[in-house]
């Protein structure tokens, strides 16, 4: 009788498009998120934490990648044959929450939210399956005053974390603008329309150039490829163009520029007079064109924008994987969207929101040399006898209960040098010793560990004890001692 073949061993690998963060990425993480929540907080926002998990019905309208199409969801078949799905974002699952709690939440509500959202899209460099955001949302207030809020509030929110004034900007632009200028266009068409949207969307691409030919007959691309146009004449076009170059000087001339765009569009002109209070009401509150100005050019989102749109640019220079110069680029985004709600409630609530990538945050922060490195980290307290495991135990409690992150060596014990190696893996500022003769004398050794390096090598306890950085104490002083050392740096 033939022997059971055993059971391959299953591959140490993370899934495609996915990855596993340690200790200072996570510890990095969420300090920034901290500090986010504290400025939302600041603002009136309440926090919302709600499913990772949502029905597809109530997800709506995916995310899909343009090679797999209507595949951009993790979805499966429960077992009462309906579908669900992890979250994509956290708006989607906002409306279905509002739509499910409105009769006990408060008129405007205003809400944040921050956790992980999943894609099933082609991953890439860069590109993962599952990565942070950070929202905040006001559901129920139809006034730009709301709009205006949020581009404040993101503006604070970026110097919070580390982005000073001057490396970025926030850039404010209107969806109804842009119908205003369709509008002059006198295109019936909706494919025709759909087109002009998905060639505006190319132009910090293309540029001014590439979407005239874009809009017209078409162009070459980079690697020789024709591409075809839309087929507008030269005045169809025009009114695009106007729009997306109609940036002036000051706040004023931008906003005569783009009235100039729209013509007689009463969209056009509700959309500009909207992009003319905000930027009074941020002037208002000391928020210049250094922090948040209007620019038509900010196209991204358009088509699922209704209202005021806005994105958070970082303004710096990088270097790409080809030693190139070129700016960091967008980190947040957002907009207005009257309509999303209405899919639940039949009926329309203004809402407007934004959405932080928290990870290309982290990704800029690194960038600048502003966090990175290594973490600090426990204090601790090696093993010289196994026995007497309850006073070491103590020593970390006292520790610990100083508010001092500390760690009692739980491996074996036999070796001293790799207690020490440990502490130097785990970069520890600080260890603590107290064998037979330190226990009769009432005293403890202390190390500062700040040649971790060295003293991780193959020092012997003698050695260890001569080093000029290491200091005797009464036990009784053993948490003065190390909060000292801390103190200094170590």
């Amino acid at each position: 009788m033939a022997k059971d073949k055993k059971s391959p061993r299953p591959r140490a690998q993370t899934p495609k498009g996915f990855r596993d963060y340690f200790g200072t990425e996570v510890t990095e993480r969420a300090e920034m998120l901290r500090a986010i929540a504290g400025v939302y907080h600041r603002y009136g926002f309440e926090a919302l934490e709600s499913s990772g998990v949502e029905t597809v019905e109530a997800l709506g309208k995916f995310l899909p990648d343009v090679d797999r199409p209507n595949e951009g969801v993790f979805a499966w078949q429960d077992e009462d044959e309906g579908w669900m799905a992890l979250r994509y974002d956290l708006t989607a699952p906002l409306a279905r929450v509002y739509a499910q709690h409105r009769n006990e939440l408060p008129l405007p509500y205003r809400r944040y939210a921050m956790g992980p959202v999943w894609r099933n899209e082609k991953p890439g460099p860069g590109r993962f399956r599952q990565f942070y955001q950070c929202d905040a949302d006001t559901v129920g207030a139809a006034t730009v005053a709301a709009d205006a809020e949020i581009c404040a509030m993101l503006s604070d929110t970026l110097e919070a974390v580390g982005i000073p004034r001057g490396d970025y900007l926030v850039r404010v632009n209107n969806r109804k603008v842009l119908n205003g200028v369709l509008e002059c266009m006198g295109l019936s068409d909706d494919g025709q329309r759909d087109a002009v949207l998905r060639t505006i969307d190319k132009f910090d691409k293309v540029g001014e150039a590439g979407v005239r030919a874009l809009l017209g007959k078409g162009r070459l691309d980079a690697s020789g490829a024709y591409i075809d146009g839309v087929g507008l004449s030269d005045d169809q076009a025009g009114p695009v163009v106007a729009f997306l170059t109609s940036k002036g000087a000051d706040a004023a001339s931008t906003v005569a520029n783009l009235r100039a765009a729209i013509g007689a569009s009463k969209i056009g002109a509700e959309g500009v007079d909207e992009l003319e209070e905000i930027g009074g009401l941020l002037s208002a509150q000391g928020y210049g064109p250094d922090r948040i100005e209007i620019d038509p050019s900010v196209v991204r989102g358009l088509g699922y924008y209704t209202g005021p749109v806005f994105e958070a640019e970082l303004t710096f220079e990088i270097l790409d994987e080809k030693g190139r110069k070129r700016q960091f680029g967008s980190v947040a985004g957002g907009g207005r969207y009257d309509d999303l709600v209405k899919r639940f409630t039949g009926q329309a609530v203004p809402a407007t929101g934004v959405s932080i990538g928290v990870d290309r945050l982290l990704a800029a922060l690194r960038e600048k040399g502003r966090i990175g490195g290594t973490v600090q980290g426990p204090v601790v307290v090696t093993v010289m006898d196994r026995d007497r495991m309850a006073d070491y135990q103590a020593m970390v409690a006292e520790l610990r209960t100083a508010g001092i992150r500390a760690e009692v060596y739980l491996g074996n014990p036999k070796n001293f040098g790799n207690q020490l190696k440990y502490a130097d893996k785990r970069n520890s500022p600080v260890a603590v010793i107290e064998g037979g003769e330190e226990k009769a004398r009432g005293v403890v050794q202390i190390k500062d560990l700040i040649l971790g390096a060295q003293i991780a090598e193959n020092a012997s306890l003698e050695e260890w004890k001569e080093r000029p950085s290491q200091y005797e104490v009464a036990r009784g002083d053993l948490v003065a001692k190390v909060r000292e050392i801390l103190g200094n740096g170590a």
